[in-house]
Order: C-alpha cells, then structure tokens, then sequence
C-alpha cells in the first residue's frame, strides 16, 4: 500500500493521478485533512482515510497496512516542523519501509526563509531511523503563470528576483519524480535528489514570454524586498504570503532557485516542461 498525504492538495492529485496510470486504485491510500473534499479520488477507487497533521491521532489509522508513505510538506509555514515530526513518528510506529519527503531546493545550504522548516524535518527523519528518500523540489513554474492575469492587466509583473536565474518546473514534473520514487525497482533510501527545470530564466525573460505569447507589453519591475513586501500586502496578500514571496524573490536574486544538475529530468526520464508551454496553459486557462 502506498499512502500519500495531503493527496487533495494540487500536488498530491498529480502524484494519485500519475499514480493511477501504474498501479490499481486498492493499492493508494489519499489520506487528507478533510475526506469530504476528496470525493473524487474515493469515485475512482482509491481508499481515502483522515490524516489531520496537527491531529497525530488521526495518524495511525491513516498509515496502518503502508509500505510506502509520501509525506507532502505542509501549508501551514511556522508549524511544519511539529506537523512533519508527527508524521514522522506515526510511520516509524506503523513500519514503514519509505518515506519520502517533498523538501526544497538545496535544503542545507538554501537563502530560502523557509528552508529552515524543510532542514528540520530533514533532520527529524534521519533521526527516526526510517528509510527515506528527500525530493528538494525547486520552484513551481505555477509560482508564476499564477500572476500572469494579473500583469496583463497591469501592465507589469513585480519581483525582488534581479537577474537571479530561476530552474523551475511545472508541478506535474515534481508529482512524475516522486511516482518515480515511489514505484522504482531500485533501492531509493538515502537518496537525496535536487530537483529543477531543465532550463533556467530570470524574471524579466519570463515577462518578455508573457508579453510575446499574450501580444501585450508586460514589463518586469525589480524592487528591493522590502518594497515588494508592501506591494504585495497592498494588493490584499496576508502578511505571512506576502513576506515569504518577498524572502524568496530576493533569495532568487542570490541563486536560491538555480540549479542545472537536471536530476528531474533524469528521474524523471523526460526533459521538464518548458517554461513558454506553462505560460500558454495559463493563457488558455
């Protein structure tokens, strides 16, 4: 059996539905916070059970008859690292042989605010004792191409990234690494896999694709982080969103999101999705 939490989020329904394509629906196990919102996945097969991270006694039952759990990162920034260890500890109470963990991008050594959370749980599983495997996902190419109506009609897109290079992926590439995980014939346990786009660009590139796709000027303004901070809140993002885009702009501008290894790729067994086809969805969407 193969648990993946948080499997109604937009990265676990990737992983079920890649998931699907290999293996029967009675081997998945969608284990969320609210089983209500995971209809669609029960309609298809796959058993659904309630794991509430912040909840460790919803856990066990959750993980009972898992040989494999993917633990996908919380959304709640500020109380990973209690919520991660919970689900820690209810695998190694259940025998699991895998754990694997969507991490970020070079975890140890990242500028990232929100590495420190990330390096934590790292640390936390190697502790457990349980074999695991750690995806260090880059940035989503969706980070992005979500902004994208908004800068048509602005005019512009915003960013503290400065000529930073930035090897991001579309979510499915990063759902395709972990069934990758998942399903490999290999001994995964150990591995440490950094994960990124094939290629890389900077913001003002990105705007410059917007504005040749679209055949409306959108224009790239760098601000320092603070004053992209205030931008954002003044467009009505809550504080924590608003500091942690900021933070990882301005990381970006450091080299926090680069990285040419093309280790997802190679997991993979495909280049990753290109930036310009990301923005075309987003356009038709």
């Amino acid at each position: 059996m193969i648990v993946i939490t948080g499997a109604s989020g937009q990265l676990g329904r990737l992983v079920i539905e890649q998931l699907l394509e290999q293996v029967p629906a009675s081997q998945l196990i969608a284990a969320v916070r609210n089983p209500d919102k995971a209809q669609a996945l029960a309609a298809l097969g796959v058993q659904v059970r309630k794991a509430d991270y912040a909840r460790p006694d919803t856990l066990k039952s959750a993980f009972a008859g898992a040989q494999k759990v993917l633990l996908i990162s919380s959304s709640e920034v500020g109380a990973r690292v209690a919520q991660h260890k919970a689900v820690i500890d209810a695998a190694a109470r259940e025998g699991v042989e895998l754990l694997a963990y969507t991490s970020v991008l070079h975890a140890d050594t990242s500028r990232l605010g929100l590495a420190e959370e990330h390096r934590q749980t790292e640390e936390a599983i190697k502790a457990s004792g349980i074999a695991s495997v750690i995806l260090r996902n880059g940035w989503y190419h969706e980070n992005y191409t979500a902004g994208i109506a908004a800068a048509l009609i602005h005019g512009g897109h915003l960013g503290s990234a400065g000529d930073g290079k930035i090897s991001s992926a579309a979510r499915a590439d990063y759902a395709a690494a972990a069934v990758a995980v998942l399903m490999a014939s290999e001994p995964q346990a150990g591995q440490v896999y950094e994960l990124a786009g094939d290629a890389a660009y900077t913001l003002s590139e990105f705007a410059a694709e917007v504005s040749r796709q679209s055949g409306k000027t959108v224009t790239y303004t760098d601000l320092p982080e603070a004053q992209y901070k205030a931008a954002l809140l003044q467009a009505g993002l809550p504080t924590f969103v608003a500091e942690l885009l900021a933070n990882s702009d301005a990381a970006a501008a450091k080299g926090a999101l680069f990285d040419d290894a093309r280790q997802l790729s190679a997991l993979m067994g495909r280049p990753t999705t290109p930036l310009a086809a990301s923005i075309t969805a987003a356009l038709k969407a």
